[in-house]
């Protein structure tokens, strides 16, 4: 696994992904990825984590996740993530007699940019299951952003926000949605958009990349983190209508993003970037 950027810069959007040890499905048990819901809902009270999509398979991880500004603190990403992982680590391997590491050693983090990149990146985590034939719409996967925001459309006034892990505000502002079930049609269109064109290939740059968005959000993010880095460029390449922004490392291989408009897409027109990992 390519080594995790651990310089979490606050206000940034991080795409999270990480793998149990050696692929193996240690997430198999509805138990466990319910004890991952749980401690990552401690995590999001005890570290100002604001959680805008999730995806718990049965051996791999996705979190979509920013640092509040206002209460949130600088380290809460690699907090939140030492204390979701070393619970459930701890817990399966008690319950089944086992030694050994849970996870692989190292989580991949990219920072994302808003707009046309977040919703991208939202589709790419939903479509996880569908893409690898599990369910044929994350509607029908319960351990899911886009399936817990259909239950907090579905629940009373009252109950709605009590215990779901998703962050309805934080995600309603960052993708200029009046109202949660306005952004859950369109984050179905988005998806039922992915499906029909059969979009649904494993796209490297969400799990591989140090960032993905347009090139001078790829200046600043390279400038924020300056020599911690490392060694990377940014290169421009690809047609003029289909212009494709390259931020690489000097060494290794190069990493693809989007670089073009940064608005949201349209229903219907989502480029889809789907992922197994």
């Amino acid at each position: 696994m390519p080594r995790a950027n651990r310089h979490f810069l606050p206000g940034r959007i991080w795409h999270i992904t990480h793998r149990c040890h050696k692929k193996e499905f240690l997430l198999k048990f509805r138990r466990d990825k319910r004890l991952w819901i749980h401690w990552a809902l401690q995590a999001k009270i005890r570290f100002g984590l604001a959680i805008l999509n999730f995806m718990i398979t049965s051996n791999h991880v996705h979190l979509l996740a920013t640092i509040l500004r206002s209460r949130g603190r600088p380290d809460a990403l690699p907090r939140a993530l030492q204390l979701i992982e070393s619970r459930v680590g701890q817990a399966f391997n008690v319950r089944k007699e086992r030694h050994g590491a849970f996870w692989e050693d190292r989580y991949h983090a990219t920072a994302i940019e808003d707009g046309l990149q977040l919703a991208h990146c939202l589709t790419y985590i939903d479509v996880n299951m569908v893409r690898a034939g599990v369910v044929r719409h994350p509607a029908e996967w319960p351990f899911c952003g886009y399936h817990e925001l259909a239950r907090e459309v579905a629940s009373p006034p009252l109950q709605r926000r009590r215990g779901f892990l998703v962050d309805s505000d934080a995600l309603l502002e960052l993708t200029g949605s009046h109202d949660i079930a306005t952004h859950l049609a369109r984050r179905t269109e988005w998806i039922d958009a992915a499906i029909r064109k059969g979009r649904l290939e494993r796209e490297p740059l969400w799990t591989e990349s140090i960032a993905v968005g347009s090139e001078p959000f790829l200046r600043s993010f390279r400038d924020e983190l300056g020599a911690r880095i490392g060694a990377a460029e940014i290169v421009r390449a690809g047609a003029a209508d289909d212009d494709v922004t390259v931020l690489r490392r000097t060494r290794g291989n190069p990493i693809i993003v989007f670089g073009r408009e940064n608005a949201v897409p349209k229903p219907g027109t989502t480029r889809n970037e789907g992922l197994t990992y």
